[in-house]
């Protein structure tokens, strides 16, 4: 059964194809702004799906006006799709906790569930309307998708923000957000998916604490609960790559040199070494969760990394004659090949003991043009 993913070049739809794609092989649909510029082009885009994950919607504009019709319009175009395919099609709507309430965004929420849900029904279909709290996570719009993205753009800059109205609000990772849509494909259900209560400030004061820790020697802070570990995540995604590699400070006398590779505050945490040939690469997955350390302590190396979806590469040179390492973001595939003449050593640091039967390890190519094998 295919999977289309409306909204599926924003924030959410990332998450949930990078989800779909890392635990269910599925390569989803993912429709954009002009897909539904026309019914025919939006017709033919779901013409082989037969589940539907609806997130397309405007979270912040200009006016009220346009808020609420930025929720209205894509629902009553893809009803009118759903409508037009003549047959049943599930449809799970990321709604939003607002829909219940009388604001701009909120009635749009709640009139796009209603055109929707008829629809669906209609046609014989499944229909899910989760109500999605606060969202966070790696790669979220300053200023748009979430105050936690706003709070880390600020921090990363140097600045404070102001926090007024400090109160405790659910938060909910994206990650998590994507795991209930992706669950609720298939059912006829409308219910609150729950998030962990957090405050405000609580938040700045994490964030903060994250880049006092991080920004200058690389050194991991607490993890020690999932909140910390979801926000730790979207800090390092907003640093990345601009603050790699970091070359460690080298302490030499007689017997030769000493370094530290990882300083961690907290947690549970493994670390081991390999040796890889000339030529030869290391690598080629991605993580939901994990984060990850690759130093290079002997050799000469390239790290390639490509975020999940995109085609971009970023590429970073490592020297044993300079000891350094560089972060593995969650959802970026990466490799590390050995491009010296002579063995290559890298000590690689995990926050999390593996699991062999949850590594939090997905197999995918950083090239995308190359062979396999």
């Amino acid at each position: 059964m295919t999977v289309a993913i409306t909204g599926g070049f924003g924030f959410l739809g990332w998450h949930t194809a990078c989800r779909l794609r890392a635990l269910h092989q599925e390569e989803p649909v993912r429709l954009g702004r002009e897909d539904f510029a026309d019914a025919g082009t939006l017709g033919a885009k779901l013409a082989d799906v037969d589940r539907i994950i609806h997130i397309a919607g405007l979270n912040r504009a200009a006016s009220d006006e346009a808020v609420e019709q930025g929720n209205i319009v894509p629902a009553e175009a893809l009803a009118t799709a759903v409508d037009a395919l003549g047959r049943p099609v599930d449809v799970v709507f990321a709604n939003s906790v607002q829909a219940d309430i009388d604001n701009a965004y909120g009635r749009g929420k709640a009139r796009a569930a209603e055109l929707l849900g008829n629809a669906v029904r209609f046609a014989g279909g499944h229909f899910a309307d989760l109500l999605l709290p606060n969202l966070f996570g790696e790669h979220g719009r300053p200023g748009y998708n979430s105050f936690v993205a706003t709070f880390v753009h600020e921090v990363l800059a140097g600045r404070t923000p102001t926090v007024s109205g400090d109160r405790n609000l659910p938060l909910l990772h994206a990650q998590d957000a994507a795991a209930a849509l992706i669950a609720a494909l298939g059912s006829d259900v409308r219910h609150v998916v729950k998030a962990e209560e957090i405050g405000i400030g609580e938040v700045l004061a994490l964030l903060q604490e994250f880049h006092e820790c991080y920004s200058t020697r690389g050194e991991v802070p607490d993890l020690s609960t999932p909140m910390r570990g979801n926000l730790f995540n979207t800090y390092r995604a907003a640093a990345f790559p601009d603050m790699w590699p970091i070359v460690s400070e080298v302490h030499a006398d007689r017997r030769g040199d000493l370094f530290e590779t990882v300083r961690t505050h907290g947690g549970t945490s493994m670390s081991f070494i390999s040796t890889t040939l000339p030529g030869q690469k290391r690598g080629e997955h991605y993580h939901l969760r994990k984060v990850e350390r690759f130093f290079v302590v002997k050799g000469e190396a390239e790290i390639a990394l490509r975020r999940l979806l995109t085609d971009e590469v970023v590429r970073f040179r490592l020297s044993g004659s300079t000891p350094g390492f560089v972060d593995m973001p969650t959802m970026w595939v990466h490799n590390i090949t050995n491009v010296g003449e002579s063995d290559l050593v890298t000590l690689f640091w995990s926050d999390q003991l593996l699991e062999p039967a949850n590594p939090d390890q997905y197999p995918e190519q950083v090239e995308l043009n190359a062979s396999l094998g």
